[in-house]
This record gives C-alpha cells, sequence and structure tokens, in this order.
C-alpha cells in the first residue's frame, strides 16, 4: 500500500545527491589538472588515486560517516512510523465508511489527506535536494572531501601530473592500473595521516 503514497526511499535520494557531489569535486579536480597541463608544456604525467581507500584511513570521515547513516535512519524510521500510521487510517476508514455520514467521510478523508502531505513534507525536510541530511553531510563530510582534493591539487602542482584519475569513481575508464602509479598513501600523508598497515 506503501507505492500508493509515491514514497522514495530517501537513501536512495541521498545516494544521488552524494553521487552529484563528488562528480562536482572530480569535474573540479579535472579541471584544476588540465589548466596545470597548459602551463606544463607536453610532458604528460599521469597518477590516479583511490578515494574510497584514503577516506577509510581517515578516522574523522568514519565517525562523521556513522553519525550522518545514524540520524539518517532515525529520520527514515519516523517516517515509516508516519506512513505507518496513515495506512492504519486509512484502513480502519475503508471498514467504516459505509456506517459513515457524508460529512464524516470528507471529515476523515481529510484527516488523512493531511497526515500524508505531513508526511511527505517531513519527508523532504529531511532527505529533500537541499534537506537536513544534504546540510549535514555538507557541514561533517564535506570538509574532510575538500581536504583531500587540496592534497591531490597540491601533489599535482607539486609533481606536475597532468591528470589524476580517481579508481574509486563509478565513471572511471581505468580497467587496469600500476600500483606503482597509485598516489593515495601520498595524499594520506599529505592530510597527516600514517600509512596503513596491510
Amino acid at each position: 500500500m506503501r507505492n500508493d503514497h509515491d514514497f522514495t526511499s530517501p537513501w536512495v535520494i541521498s545516494l544521488e545527491i552524494f553521487k552529484i557531489q563528488s562528480m562536482k569535486n572530480k569535474k573540479l579536480l579535472i579541471a584544476a589538472v588540465l589548466t596545470l597541463m597548459s602551463f606544463g608544456g607536453f610532458a604528460q604525467r599521469y597518477a590516479f588515486i583511490d578515494t574510497d581507500f584514503i577516506l577509510e584511513q581517515i578516522p574523522a570521515y568514519q565517525d562523521a560517516k556513522t553519525e550522518v547513516d545514524a540520524q539518517a535512519e532515525k529520520w527514515q524510521k519516523q517516517i515509516e512510523a508516519r506512513y505507518d500510521e496513515i495506512e492504519q487510517m486509512y484502513t480502519a476508514y475503508k471498514a467504516e465508511q459505509v456506517l459513515l455520514t457524508p460529512e464524516m467521510r470528507k471529515q476523515r478523508e481529510d484527516e488523512i489527506i493531511k497526515k500524508e502531505k505531513e508526511a511527505k513534507d517531513f519527508q523532504r525536510e529531511k532527505f529533500g535536494v537541499d534537506g537536513e541530511l544534504f546540510k549535514l553531510r555538507q557541514e561533517l563530510i564535506k570538509p574532510i572531501q575538500d581536504s583531500v582534493f587540496d592534497a591531490v591539487r597540491k601533489m599535482a602542482e607539486q609533481k606536475s601530473y597532468a591528470v589524476i584519475f580517481d579508481k574509486a569513481a563509478s565513471s572511471s575508464a581505468i580497467i587496469y592500473s600500476n600500483p606503482k602509479y597509485d598516489q593515495s598513501k601520498e595524499i594520506l600523508q599529505r592530510l597527516g595521516f600514517d600509512e596503513p598497515t596491510e
């Protein structure tokens, strides 16, 4: 019955928002690297990083991700509880509909419509494009991603890399990568983290 309420999973929405934000960062990285190419002559140097690996090594990112996920789960449960209440109201209304006067039917229908609107507004407020989950991610996760991007940019400038690919990017065209060109550990060192033990 939940399909009748146009219920979209907030996890899907937040994942899409996160992908959009990641794609923006990758486009900025590519633009910065292409700008560097124009100043660096024709000697093209390439490297790649794995942002998933880098972020997994940063405790602040793991803490932020845990906090964001916990809050999203809490809001998700609240939304589900609202839709369950609406479903119960609708079921009770259908069972009693024949016994109600037209005025009573209209009143009950209006109550259900109002509750459904409130539930959708709450869902949008929490998981919408500029909702609270997006703002929480911007507050807790984006600064960490920005510091990684800044470390990548500085390394690209200092080592004259023309392009740095992200192996973790879903749109990455890397089908093979030689580990000797993986600069992920250097990015971690530039961010002040020790090299992880294998």
